[in-house]
């Protein structure tokens, strides 16, 4: 096993593969730009390495920096996380080439997988199902018009590479197809650097499911079972949950061997995750397939009992896979909400700035995959993700109250989030009824308010708990409000 990883990430994601790392004895180094030198990740970790300026082309994804970093630290492997270079091929081979091992898929694996196009192809001469649609990347407005038209509308135009939402645009006529794959183009090569783009047929109505995956050097590949993560806003998840509400033993056998078959055609590595969307008469096709650690990784965790990161970094040390698929069960039901900083009124916009309070949720089955605190500046520059709450329990219905209870005693003051929307969304009728499909969002909740008054009960709390807060300041400090109190004025009688 390693004795020092470098994690090539921030936040919540890079304090959680910390966790695991401090159980195995494996020291850590974090990475952080100027904006993040207060980040939890790196008050917690063994060493921590600047990288300078907050835009992350100069920082988080600066590879030049990142392999420094690690060398020079004493790093034997790189953990990336989810985001910035997870998905990056070059940074995969990069370290490969510096005698670092790369936790996560070779890099021909990630540079084959990364391109949907290329993907799809793999797939489906390995007998995987896809959705109809173009198998190579098309630039021309005008070929991936004529593709559209021969398939019939809707049809769903995408990135090449990448993923998250970023360069996917529904389209829904004839008319619309050259501005949204100009529009799709330009977003893909922003967000990736590569503008290629390429073509699918839109399901109008499907429940989004993947199944996780572990595969070993050699040759051993196993699921651990699936996640429903068809709530999204933006083409991008806020809410999952394992079991999925529609799967049956069937079903969940035809898609967990499909994704073990998905793997096997790639000569898959490490964790990963095998996405497929399952349409209204039981019919599954490919996705895609994320080659790094998932942000819904815990509701797996907390089902099945396995530890992903744990297994992450002993495949890539060099450990055969110790679990056997029949012995993969789950037990219960979880469900994650991803609390953002972002405004749910304005179209899920992302809202940075000061936590002037936070009160994290607790209790049995309540775990928070946590990246900030009270008193942390929320950065604009970066995915606006604060935690990740998961609410584990005996069946469905027990994991729904316990996540709205969880979520009704969470408190991030100074930012907007979406937990009050997340609330709602947990009641619907909808949602507990297991009518959960990747339009959820946009059907049941396009004009979405929150309840006036929570919002002016949580203001007079937050004022009465200020007002209190300076009165004890003063009382134990004997001094005027505002004087910081000691320790040692607070800690009460004691002998020295």
């Amino acid at each position: 096993m390693f004795q020092k990883i470098l994690i090539a990430n921030r936040g919540e994601i890079a304090r959680r593969i910390m966790n695991t790392c401090r159980e195995m004895g494996v020291a850590t180094v974090a990475v952080y730009s100027d904006v993040d030198c207060r980040a939890i990740h790196v008050l917690e970790a063994d060493q921590a390495v600047a990288l300078g300026d907050a835009e992350p082309a100069a920082s988080y994804l600066n590879i030049d920096k990142i392999i420094t970093a690690a060398k020079e630290s004493g790093a034997e492997a790189i953990h990336p996380g989810y985001g910035f270079l997870a998905e990056n091929a070059d940074f995969a081979e990069r370290c490969e080439q510096n005698g670092l091992i790369f936790i996560g898929p070779p890099s021909p694996v990630i540079r084959e997988l990364g391109d949907k196009t290329v993907a799809r192809q793999t797939m489906i001469k390995n007998g995987v199902p896809v959705i109809p649609g173009m198998t190579s990347p098309e630039s021309d407005p005008e070929t991936i018009a004529r593709e559209a038209d021969r398939l019939g509308y809707p049809v769903l135009i995408k990135a090449a590479a990448g993923g998250g939402g970023k360069g996917m645009r529904v389209v829904q006529t004839h008319a619309e197809i050259r501005e949204a794959c100009l529009s799709a183009a330009s977003e893909a090569a922003s967000a990736f650097g590569n503008g290629s783009i390429y073509l699918e047929k839109y399901l109008a109505r499907p429940r989004h499911i993947e199944f996780q995956i572990l595969a070993d050097r050699y040759g051993n590949v196993v699921h651990l079972l699936e996640r429903e993560c068809s709530i999204q806003r933006r083409h991008q998840k806020i809410i999952e949950e394992t079991p999925s509400p529609v799967m049956t033993p069937e079903l969940r056998e035809r898609m967990g061997k499909a994704a073990v078959a998905a793997a096997r055609a790639s000569g898959y590595v490490n964790a990963g995750t095998v996405e497929f969307l399952l349409d209204a008469d039981g019919s599954f096709y490919f996705l895609e397939v994320n080659t790094r650690l998932q942000v819904e990784h815990p509701i797996t965790e907390m089902v099945t009992g396995i530890d992903i990161v744990r297994h992450q970094l002993a495949i890539a040390a060099g450990d055969p896979l110790t679990l056997v698929q029949e012995q993969i069960q789950g037990r219960g039901h979880a469900i994650e909400c991803r609390i953002y900083a972002e405004d749910p009124e304005q179209g899920f916009y992302p809202s940075p700035g000061k936590i002037t309070y936070m009160k994290e949720p607790s209790g049995p089955g309540i775990r928070n995959d946590c990246g900030v605190y009270s008193g942390f500046q929320v950065p604009m520059e970066y995915d606006p993700i604060l935690s990740k709450l998961i609410a584990h329990a005996e069946n469905r219905d027990a994991a729904i109250q316990r996540m709205i209870a969880a979520l009704s005693s969470y408190v991030i003051a100074g930012i907007r989030t979406a937990i009050p929307f997340l609330i709602d969304v947990l009641r619907s009728e909808a949602f507990v009824a297991g009518e959960t499909f990747t339009d959820f969002v946009s059907s049941h909740f396009a004009d979405w308010k929150p309840e006036r008054k929570d919002v002016d009960i949580a203001r007079i709390a937050y004022i009465i708990d200020d007002l209190a807060s300076q009165r004890r300041t003063k009382n134990f400090s004997g001094a005027g409000v505002g004087v910081p109190m000691s320790p040692w004025q607070s800690l009460g009688n004691w002998r020295r």
